[in-house]
């Protein structure tokens, strides 16, 4: 690289972040809807690892290299989140013990404080980024409410699916866009801009 030669910033990384959340919460929202059996749940292993977990990362990872603290801090969290929960499937599929999903729960919870401050964070982005974290939010919120309470696995489903349209929409709008050099799909307006 010539000395003088302007620094060029990775490619934007939203659409392979958004892409593996969609496919990982696309296959556990059928799962949990019942669109799919819950007895081959080793088989949702590969998509959580891979996609829900793998490809945020690397996305998380692009993102803090491109200074984009919304996106590095979310990709990276989140990817950490599918890890937790590939490893949590990998456990409670493959072990014999018998186990206690209480600490998964109480792990969800602290998340879920966690995701509800990107939430508001996400105000200052776009409405399909605040869309995608409300979903995540209801998702965290059910499943909880699954592990403690005994609540029917439906409406995690319905969470997870809304978040994975969304997060289609949200990359397909990224990579259209960028493509483009121009907004052809919307992602809407900031919901808020802090005075100042």
């Amino acid at each position: 690289m010539a000395a003088n030669a302007p620094e060029t910033l990775p490619a934007e990384p939203a659409p392979l972040g958004l892409i593996g959340l969609a496919v990982a919460a696309l296959v556990l929202g059928l799962t949990d809807m019942g669109w799919a059996s819950a007895a081959d749940k080793s088989l949702m292993v590969p998509w959580t690892l891979f996609l829900g977990a793998t490809a945020q990362l690397i996305a998380g990872i692009i993102d803090f290299r491109r200074a984009n603290i919304f996106g590095a801090t979310a990709f990276t969290a989140y990817a950490l989140l599918w890890y937790a929960v590939s490893l949590t499937l990998v456990i409670t599929i493959f072990s014999d013990a018998a186990v206690d999903t209480t600490h998964y729960a109480h792990g969800l919870i602290g998340f879920l404080v966690f995701s509800l401050i990107l939430t508001v964070a996400a105000t200052m982005t776009n409405t399909v980024l605040f869309v995608i974290l409300i979903g995540i939010d209801f998702a965290i919120f059910f499943l909880v409410g699954q592990l403690l309470g005994g609540w029917p696995a439906e409406p995690v489903g319905v969470s997870l699916l809304a978040v994975s349209v969304s997060s289609f929409y949200g990359a397909g709008a990224v990579l259209v866009n960028r493509m483009a050099g121009r907004t052809v799909v919307p992602v809407g307006k900031a919901l808020w801009r802090p005075a100042g």
